[in-house]
């Protein structure tokens, strides 16, 4: 707060900002006015559908590459020396 005493210089150009603002002669009602005058623009008439030639079809092409069955991961060990974990307890719904 003291840097507001220390330094009028910041205030002055808020304050000339703020004189300025006030002081436009512009009212919100003239925009009103503007509006009601203002004239009505015709509707376009509707563009017809553009109907292009007819491409024909594409044929299904045989099948190159065969299916290759993905095979089952192996499963890991189990160490016998190991503590199990501890269950993490969940919310019931």
């Amino acid at each position: 707060m003291a840097f507001y005493n220390k330094s009028p210089a910041f205030v002055l150009p808020l304050l000339l900002i703020t004189l300025a603002s006030m002081s436009g002669n512009t009212m919100v009602a003239e925009a009103r006015h503007l509006l009601a005058d203002f004239p009505t623009i015709p509707e376009l008439p509707e563009i017809p559908k553009f109907e292009g030639p007819q491409f024909p079809s594409i044929p299904e092409l045989p099948e190159i590459i065969p299916k290759v069955e993905i095979p089952k991961l192996p499963e890991l060990p189990t160490f016998p020396g190991l503590p199990e974990l501890p269950k993490i307890p969940t919310l019931k719904p």
